[in-house]
C-alpha cells in the first residue's frame, strides 16, 4: 500500500548545473546521488528530492517544496546573508515581520524562489 511508501518529490530545472550550484552554494545541500537523469538529494531529516532537467522549470504558481525547521527566522537570516531574496504574497489572515509571515494556527514560514523559479517554503516544525 501506498502508505506503507517513501515518496521522493521532483524538482524541474532548466538549467541542472546552474540548479546544482544554487543548492549548494546557497542551500548547503549536496547530491547524494548522480544520475543520468539528474541529481538525488537525501536531507538529515529523512527527505529525498529529485532534481531534474526540463523546459517547464518555474512554471507552477504554487510551493513545491517545504522545509519544516525549527526557528524559520533564523534560516531565513542565514539564507539572506548568502543573498537569498524572500517572496512576499499578500494572503488573508497573515502578518509580516520582515520576511516571515505568521499565520493564525499555522505557525511561521517564508518563500523564495529557486534558481529555477520554483517556489519553496521554510515553515515551522510543528511536530516538534
Amino acid at each position: 500500500m501506498l502508505n506503507d511508501s517513501a515518496v521522493t518529490a521532483n524538482v524541474p530545472a532548466s538549467d541542472l548545473d546552474r540548479a546544482r550550484r544554487f543548492y549548494a552554494d546557497t542551500l548547503g545541500l549536496t547530491p547524494a546521488d548522480e544520475t543520468p537523469g539528474g541529481l538525488v538529494y537525501t536531507t538529515a531529516g529523512g527527505t529525498t528530492f529529485f532534481l531534474y532537467q526540463t523546459e517547464y522549470a518555474g512554471q507552477a504558481g504554487h510551493t513545491i517544496a517545504q522545509w519544516h525547521v525549527d526557528d524559520v527566522a533564523g534560516e531565513v537570516r542565514d539564507l539572506a546573508a548568502k543573498g537569498l531574496v524572500f517572496e512576499h504574497y499578500d494572503m488573508p489572515g497573515v502578518t509580516w515581520e520582515g520576511d516571515v509571515a505568521s499565520i493564525e494556527g499555522l505557525g511561521s514560514a517564508a518563500w523564495f524562489k529557486d534558481s529555477e523559479g520554483n517556489i519553496m517554503c521554510i515553515d515551522e516544525n510543528r511536530a516538534g
